[in-house]
């Protein structure tokens, strides 16, 4: 049995322990709003699995485009049907957890025409969605936390300005956050020079789709490499492994839960940037129960 002055040493060294295990622990991001069977966004957000909702996607923007929000089979934005949701992401952030716009996705009709054309996009995005003021919200009065970019399509240009343009829309208590859900080849081909302006708060990168960079079965070493890269570039604040939440959510770089959970987390949580897990996408993870079997290990 300790003495009282032995136990105060074991006590802070148990401590410091408990706090390193916090400070890597993780979240988990998910992508919801492609597919009207991943159920409500409530339902969602009160599963207790996610830390990070991103609303996907608005992907019509840019000039001549006036801007369009999809959100799958869940409502119409083109008749204020959307406005809904309000009520779900005040809910959302009343449990802790960021709730996004992204903006992109694999279809759509988006780029950047200038960076006027940029910081005409960012004081949409902002007066629409955050902060700002407009008689046509489509999501409601409800301010999100702030502009996931999942950008795959179009010119390669002024993401960079974009991103500054909305990280100067912050102001004391009312951050714009940024995240962004770049390919795992370095340098990503459209969000390289954004990333490197080290504006954004989560980078959740994606892990699949890119063999080079990936898991293939019985091979973790591509996918190590890749994130020790990753978490290697200065201006990356904090980092996510992103997966597919199942086998047909994406054409290739599932990880088992078991492998991901044994082979893959003990060592990318060796990272001081380590952020967690991103899952594309809610429908997929709600089917496969991927986010269940992963949570306490994150």
């Amino acid at each position: 049995m300790a003495t009282k002055t032995q136990a105060i040493p074991i006590f802070l060294s148990v401590l410091v322990l408990a706090l390193i295990e916090v400070s890597h622990a993780g979240g988990i991001a998910i992508y919801w709003g492609q597919s009207g069977s991943e159920t409500t966004l409530n339902a969602t957000c009160n599963s207790g699995l996610y830390k990070y909702v991103n609303i996907a996607f608005l992907n019509k923007f840019g000039s001549p485009r006036t801007p369009g929000l999809n959100l799958a089979g869940h409502c119409n934005p083109a008749n204020g049907g959307c406005r809904v949701a309000s009520s779900a992401i005040k809910n959302c952030q009343s449990k802790g957890i960021k709730v996004m716009l992204s903006i992109g996705g694999g279809i759509g009709q988006y780029s950047l025409a200038s960076k006027d054309d940029a910081r005409m996009v960012a004081a949409y995005l902002y007066n629409n969605f955050l902060g700002g003021r407009s008689p046509s919200r489509p999501l409601g009065s409800a301010v999100l936390d702030g502009i996931d970019f999942d950008i795959e399509l179009g010119v390669t240009k002024y993401w960079a300005d974009l991103a500054s343009y909305l990280a100067a829309y912050s102001k004391p208590g009312r951050k714009v956050y940024l995240s962004a859900a770049p390919q795992c080849p370095i340098p990503d081909r459209f969000l390289g020079a954004a990333l490197s302006t080290g504006l954004f708060d989560y980078v959740w990168v994606q892990f699949y789709n890119n063999p080079p960079c990936q898991y293939s079965p019985g091979n973790t070493s591509k996918l190590l490499a890749s994130w020790k890269r990753w978490a290697g570039i200065r201006a990356i604040k904090k980092l996510f492994l992103g997966l597919p939440a199942a086998p047909a959510a994406a054409g290739s770089g599932y990880i088992p839960p078991g492998v991901l959970t044994s082979k893959i987390l003990p060592e990318i949580k060796k990272s001081p940037k380590y952020g967690g897990v991103m899952l594309w996408n809610r429908y997929y993870d709600r089917v496969n129960g991927y986010s269940a079997a992963i949570k306490s290990k994150v």
